[in-house]
């Protein structure tokens, strides 16, 4: 009797450590399968990492030409921005062409920072707004709708009939210099280039 009692539990013990030896393998095998997935995942955030800083290393070289291509730099923006100022004048659809050869746009004007910035030039310049889609409902050139608004007096007023496209007149007061008016009509005008910069992780 007690030697099949003792045969019956080192039976036992065998199974029970053949059971725990396959989980151990099992359990080897899923970490050596992590392991693999972390090193391929540190090796593709490793290369992300290049890109990015190579990618950052381009902007601010870029940001740097700006600076000497008569595009001035706007320091309370967040992301910064860097407007052109034209010394030309064309109509408001051809001031917008011009922005965007430019790989800009017209200004889109979103604070009263911004708003002094551009008044600082102390010139009469088309900004990214129209409400040439639907008449009253100003938007800014990159399809959203305007929040901010410096309007001068009395404006926007259509007086015309037609006047779809909004001017920055600087013979105004401080805060209220926007002026809707005809966007045939010639004025100068205001690019800005806001570059991404990517953020790098050390």
């Amino acid at each position: 009797v007690c030697l099949g009692l003792l045969c019956v539990l080192l039976l036992i013990t065998i199974i029970v450590i053949c059971v725990q030896r396959d989980q151990l393998k099992n359990s080897y095998n899923d970490l050596s399968e992590e392991k693999d997935q972390l090193k391929k995942r540190n090796k593709d955030l490793t290369e992300e990492k290049d890109q990015l800083k190579k990618r950052n290393k381009n902007l601010t070289k870029e940001r740097d030409q700006l600076k000497n291509k008569q595009w001035r730099y706007c320091e309370f923006e967040d992301p910064v921005s860097y407007y052109y100022i034209s010394t030309e004048k064309k109509i408001w659809s051809n001031a917008k062409k011009d922005c965007r050869k430019r790989g800009a746009d017209l200004v889109i004007i979103n604070s009263r920072e911004e708003q002094e910035f551009i008044k600082r030039e102390n010139k009469y310049v088309w900004i990214g707004l129209t409400d040439a889609e639907e008449e009253g409902v100003w938007k800014w050139v990159d399809g959203s709708p305007l929040t901010t608004r410096f309007w001068k007096s009395g404006e926007p007023n259509n007086v015309l009939g037609n006047e779809n496209c909004a001017a920055f007149s600087p013979l105004s007061e401080k805060n209220k210099a926007w002026n809707d008016i005809i966007c045939l009509d010639i004025a100068g005008w205001t690019c800005e280039f806001t570059p991404v910069f990517p953020r790098i992780y050390n």
